[in-house]
């Protein structure tokens, strides 16, 4: 990759002369001709360095380094001084230079220093890599699902990263709300700004206003000096606002006017300041009808509701339930000291059955007591909690054919109630979730043994191979039941 350095000099014969001696180094050199130019240059293109006279019309270069400070933070700037004006390079210094060197020019402290300053600009590269890439597998791989809704979900991520829009997302408690802010801000153009999360219901609407705003010292009783609210701490990045239907109209007002004006007011100022940031809002509650109830704003709704994601409860995507097992074994294994590597079929029978109204929370919970409790490799079904088998009994004595065959038949009616789709994309997502349950249950009554399944349900091996990738079905085995294939 070529290094590109930026000069600053106004002096023709001094510019020339540092352009030609960093060229020959392999640089790749742009010059401009005072201090404006200079920070429009860094404004439309990338540098790996800079080096700036002090000395130069329009704007000096300590006022050239304040700014283009605030622009590109990790820019590595290096002043050029006059010979006995070491004051200023002091004061560059302190104003985050980092290095200087005098006029007349000695070539080879010239070369060392942008040397090393290229040298150091590499590493922060490597190092802001590394940790974009760490961030990228960490809000991703958080994300587990390959069922058709969460499919859906993805789709939308992946539209919505692009763009810099207001982004709504829906959903039970626990299904992952943040989970899904946090994908959309680390693959977006802001992933090196900070990610600000405030729980509009945790915080008291007395204190949610100053939390959000900040304050002025004085504002109020208690305000000893002047605090920056996270609308500020998170400029240039993303503030999610999780539980956004608890706040109050009076704050629902100030907010519109942060997504209309990109600004705001602390507490106790009057001045406006302007703030650059993208908003995503999260609810567990039905936003349409606190807007009919005069509980929300209606122009609020509309500002978040640019694109609004849903995220499903897990009873609606039960065929994710293994993979949500696998990931936290292997999370919490180092964890908690544990070499867990299997559930029981049975085990997995019973979350599978289970309705979760914890969502995707719940789950994690009842995994991690699971593994506490294990004394051995496996999962077994005495280490799970005793909720679990109660709801089964009762879904059992219900004798309703749909909670037999699928499981639950809270999905099955949330489809045959759910008139927003097609009468074919319904039908089709009916008879998939059938056969998926049907394959499941052949399976089980045949411990695995592929042949002996495709036997029972009259079908080919490669048949069903083909349907247990479609339904990610590999995941209910087991260490055990390996020993039955062939």
């Amino acid at each position: 990759m070529t290094v590109r350095i930026l000069i600053a000099e106004d002096d023709q014969s001094q510019r020339f002369m540092l352009s030609e001696t960093l060229s020959r180094e392999g640089y790749e050199v742009v010059c401009a001709t005072d201090g404006v130019e200079a920070i429009e240059r860094v404004r439309a293109e990338d540098f790996d360095v800079a080096l700036l006279d002090i000395r130069m019309p329009r704007l000096d270069g300590l006022d050239a380094l304040r700014q283009i400070h605030s622009m590109r933070p990790e820019l590595l700037v290096i002043m050029i001084t006059a010979f006995g004006s070491q004051e200023s390079a002091m004061r560059a210094m302190k104003e985050g230079a980092y290095d200087y060197f005098t006029k007349p020019f000695n070539l080879d402290e010239l070369r060392l220093v942008v040397r090393r300053a290229v040298e150091k600009s590499a590493l922060r590269r490597q190092l802001a890599s590394l940790e974009n890439q760490l961030r990228d597998r960490l809000s991703f791989d958080r994300l587990i699902g390959q069922s058709p809704p969460m499919q859906r979900v993805y789709e939308l991520i992946r539209k919505v990263v692009a763009t810099d829009v207001t982004v709504l997302i829906t959903g039970e408690s626990g299904t992952g709300k943040e989970l899904v802010a946090q994908a959309i801000h680390y693959h977006s153009a802001r992933k090196n700004k900070p990610f600000v999360s405030v729980n509009c219901a945790a915080i008291p609407e007395t204190l949610l206003e100053s939390e959000l705003f900040g304050y002025e010292r004085g504002a109020f009783t208690g305000a000893v000096g002047t605090k920056l609210g996270q609308f500020e701490i998170a400029n240039g990045g993303t503030v999610f606002l999780d539980e956004i239907g608890d706040m109050s109209l009076a704050l629902q007002a100030k907010l519109l006017r942060v997504l209309q004006e990109r600004e705001i007011v602390r507490v106790g100022a009057t001045k406006p300041i302007r703030v650059d940031i993208r908003i995503i809002a999260a609810t567990n509650r039905d936003l349409t009808e606190l807007v009919a109830a005069k509980k929300f704003r209606e122009d609020l709704f509309f500002r978040l509701n640019v694109i609004p994601v849903s995220l499903p409860p897990l009873r609606e995507r039960r065929g994710d339930i293994p993979l949500l097992v696998n990931h936290f074994i292997s999370v919490y294994n180092p964890r908690l000291n544990k070499a867990i590597t299997s559930i029981e079929p049975a085990a997995l029978e019973l979350l599978e059955r289970y309705p979760w109204p914890g969502n995707v929370r719940e789950l994690e919970n009842v995994i991690q007591r699971a593994m506490i409790l294990a004394t051995g490799s496996t999962i077994t079904v005495e280490d799970l909690p005793s909720v679990i088998f109660q709801r089964r009994s009762s879904h059992a004595k219900n004798g309703d054919w749909l909670t037999d065959l699928a499981g639950d038949s809270d999905t099955m009616k949330a489809l045959l109630e759910d008139f927003s789709l097609p009468l074919q994309e319904k039908v089709e997502r009916l008879t998939e979730e059938l056969e998926k349950r049907i394959i499941t249950a052949a399976l089980r009554k045949a411990n695995f043994h592929r042949q002996e399944t495709a036997d029972l349900l009259k079908i080919s091996r490669k048949s069903l191979h083909n349907k247990m990738v479609k339904y990610n079905l590999f995941g209910l085995q087991n260490d055990v039941t390996t020993q039955y294939e062939e």
